[in-house]
């Protein structure tokens, strides 16, 4: 290439402020740059529409807004589904797949395009990895640097943890050290002090984990139990521990440790052990791990303990931030980890209380019944009971209701803030036995009213007590739900839309601040839940999203890019800490801003499809 010349070079310098340009090599960079051409379009002219046939051109802002129209859109008096900015581009999908657009793209103002044949276009894919992953993967990637932006927010360097992502696979540090179940112990115990490791797992002979022995559990189990060293392993040890296979993440091993009090997990293919995970493995660099926090909630006999375990989950919560852990796995560690507050805090508030002997089930409802609570979420919560014939039900809830009290003030104090719609297990409309809420939800599927209480209630899940009583009310709310109820939920989910207008516009709130969670995160959740009672399936909103789209014949990718939009907005409200109130536009940088607009273009492409399914 000849020695570019000044203007080429300005050129290159200006799309190097955007992605993907800004992780392009410079030498292709300089290519496409000698490429381009300038082109004006007045304020309202068609840059590009369906009629013009298979996309020829790819355009690149350079200065000014291009908006994007669609028909259905149009249909809906929302006109500007899409809006572009300066550095962005367009039509990736129609240029990948040679086909027309699906939108009319118009000039919002005056505005002036970068443009380059599709020739040209096609033949940088060729050449630049990082234009070509961008193009194929363009939400997926600007997420990718939103991460990287956080980690560095988070912590200085964070190279050397785990990712949570990370197969248990790739964690196994060496091959795992066995002895066979008869073996005595003192051998044993002299093999663990030989090779300086913490834990003994026994093996049949072809291999079949049978039982784990840790340095934890020499004390009780030894010393204290007053066991000789000469008696074999396998009455020591822990039998049938718990296995995960090799392709199973270091998340799913932390939630499993979380749930049960491990230190260890086995990875195990086909029955026979591959290798031993330990927490240290998942968490070498954290100050509190998951174990430890969770082995305080069980050990805690006062609500102050509990308070400082509070504390601790977000300290670990600010330690995963800072590793990127993905919001969908975060958001389920940190409701694990609340489950197990709110269970010893119950099973501390029932200590000689008169509601011990009855059959209830705490439920989580609303995000926490999703598992998607992030810091600080308020209170959602419900109980039901057990009735039977001839018992009054109305005695049993005036038990219940003074020990739900105490444990909602309990929460509130670990930083849940009360409900402020009192849907909480308090209050004598969410404590009910299983035929009152059975009654309760006919009511509500007849008339289609109080759907902000039926949202939250559709959410529910187990925390504590009587599991059937809740797993039955579940499944029995499966079936109920009436098409005309299901119709009444859609119009209820496509109640709010996405915000529109120019690139700062929509922060057009109360103080210039946008609500992220009604004009957010609440669009994905509401039309997940929709697509989880059309087509069943899922408990969190990207859970529901994926089986009811495959369920629906939805596109994998659409829906994969509903689920990152959705995820990018929740990890943007851990990360300012807000919880349903307002964003302050001056705290987000523009790579947040730019995919923000992009989470709204799929939230408002979901609420389009959501009105189609329910039509067809």
């Amino acid at each position: 290439m000849a020695t570019p010349n000044s203007l080429l070079l300005a050129t290159a310098d200006q799309l190097a402020r955007f992605a993907p340009f800004d992780s392009m090599a410079r030498e292709h960079l300089l290519w496409l740059a000698l490429r381009l051409r300038l082109d004006y379009y007045a304020r309202g002219e068609v840059v590009l529409g369906p009629e013009a046939g298979p996309a020829e051109i790819f355009y690149i802002i350079k200065q000014g807004a291009i908006h994007g129209e669609q028909d259905v859109a149009r249909a809906q008096n929302a006109n500007d589904w899409l809006e572009l900015h300066e550095g962005e581009c367009f039509p990736l999908g129609a240029l990948l797949s040679r086909r027309a657009v699906a939108s009319t793209y118009r000039a919002g103002q005056d505005t002036f395009c970068f443009e380059l044949a599709a020739a040209d276009f096609r033949e940088l894919l060729k050449r630049s990895e990082a234009f070509h992953d961008f193009c194929t993967r363009r939400l997926a990637n600007l997420l990718e640097q939103s991460k990287q932006v956080i980690q560095a927010e988070y912590a200085k360097s964070s190279s050397e943890q785990q990712s949570m992502s990370s197969t248990l696979a790739s964690l196994i540090r060496g091959e795992p050290v066995t002895c066979a179940p008869e073996t005595p112990l003192r051998q044993v115990l002299g093999t663990m002090h030989r090779l300086g490791i913490g834990s003994m797992v026994a093996v049949d002979a072809h291999g079949k984990p049978l039982g784990i022995f840790t340095l934890h559990d020499l004390l009780h189990r030894v010393v204290l139990a007053g066991i000789g060293l000469d008696v074999p392993f396998h009455v020591v040890m822990s039998p049938e521990p718990e296995t995960l296979p090799p392709h199973a993440l270091a998340h799913d091993a932390a939630l499993t440790m979380a749930k049960r009090g491990f230190r260890h997990i086995l990875v195990a293919e086909n029955g026979r052990l591959q290798g031993l995970i330990s927490e240290k493995d998942l968490f070498s660099l954290q100050r509190v791990g998951l174990r430890q926090i969770s082995g305080a909630i069980r050990g805690a006999d006062h609500l102050d303990k509990l308070k400082h375990s509070a504390n601790d989950i977000r300290q670990l919560a600010h330690n995963m931030l800072a590793q990127g852990v993905a919001t969908e796995q975060f958001t389920q560690i940190l409701s694990t980890l609340n489950d197990l507050l709110t269970k010893r805090t119950i099973e501390l508030e029932l200590r000689d209380d008169p509601a011990a002997g009855l059959s209830f089930c705490w439920l989580a409802l609303g995000a926490e019944g999703r598992m998607e609570q992030t810091l600080g979420s308020e209170q959602h919560n419900g109980i039901v009971f057990a009735a039977r014939e001839g018992e009054d039900a109305e005695a049993i809830r005036s038990l219940l209701l003074p020990f739900a009290k105490r444990v909602n003030l309990a929460l509130a104090q670990y930083g849940f803030p009360l409900s402020p719609n009192a849907a909480m297990a308090s209050h004598a409309q969410w404590c009910l036995s299983l035929q009152e809420w059975k009654h309760i939800c006919v009511g509500w599927f007849a008339r289609g009213d109080a759907l902000d209480q039926t949202t939250i209630f559709l959410d529910l899940r187990p925390v504590a007590g009587a599991e059937p009583l809740a797993l039955e009310l579940r499944t029995w709310l499966a079936t109920a739900a009436t098409p005309r109820f299901l119709g009444q939920m859609t119009t209820h989910a496509l109640r709010h839309t996405p915000p529109q207008g120019s690139v700062l516009d929509f922060f057009a709130g109360k103080g210039g601040t946008l609500d992220i969670e009604r004009n957010g995160s609440a669009l994905f959740v509401d039309a997940a839940r929709v697509l989880s009672l059309a087509a069943g399936g899922g408990q969190t909103t990207p859970e529901r999203l994926r089986a009811g789209c495959a369920a629906l014949s939805i596109g994998t990718q659409d829906a994969q890019a509903w689920c990152d939009a959705y995820l990018f907005i929740q990890l943007l409200r851990l990360r300012l800490h807000q919880e349903g109130h307002g964003i302050d536009p001056d705290k987000l940088n523009g790579l947040d801003k730019r995919i923000l607009r992009e989470a709204f273009r799929q939230a408002r492409k979901l609420q389009v499809r959501l009105a189609q399914v329910v039509r067809e």
